[in-house]
């Protein structure tokens, strides 16, 4: 996979869906992982997503959202039927997702987990996301994204 590959680099490359790689130097004291990608990248931080994994009815999901947005958990128990959402132990999420938290793709997980897209990304020409590594980001439509995924957009953050 090459010094930057990940699952989700690879994943993208054998789905040949249009698709660019940003690096930058991750500073481990950042504060906020998504804000550092934002920040590092110059872009608008509407445009980068965060993925945050999420435990409903005993199940892991991926939630992703907008880097300065907060996770509503009760919209996503909402999205993938249920009542109540946690958010997943750190462990839990690494272990299910093969990535480190910081890291996590929303796609290439080491065990099939269903993902929710924030509804905000859907009209965006063009997303950041998680590569799969701090310091990686992967630049592709929501539309692609979603379908890589097999995810649903649904409304995941409170408005503001």
């Amino acid at each position: 996979m090459g010094a930057r590959g990940t699952p989700a680099t690879a994943m993208v490359a054998k789905a040949k869906v249009e698709h660019r790689i940003h690096e930058y130097h991750h500073d481990p004291a950042a504060p906020s992982y998504g804000l550092e990608a934002a920040e590092q990248l110059g872009v608008d931080p509407a445009g980068v997503f965060k993925t945050l994994v999420a435990e409903v009815d005993g199940r892991l999901v991926v939630a992703v959202v907008p880097v300065a947005a907060r996770l509503d958990l009760k919209a996503l128990a909402a999205a993938a039927g249920s009542r109540r959402a946690v958010m997943a132990e750190p462990a839990d999420a690494e272990r299910a997702t093969g990535y480190v938290v910081g890291g996590i793709s929303p796609l290439g997980h080491r065990k099939r987990l269903v993902v929710f897209l924030d509804e905000s990304m859907r009209d965006r020409a063009a997303v950041l996301v998680s590569a799969g590594r701090r310091g990686l980001q992967l630049e592709l439509a929501p539309g692609d994204l979603a379908r890589l995924a097999g995810a649903t957009f649904a409304t995941l953050i409170s408005p503001v």
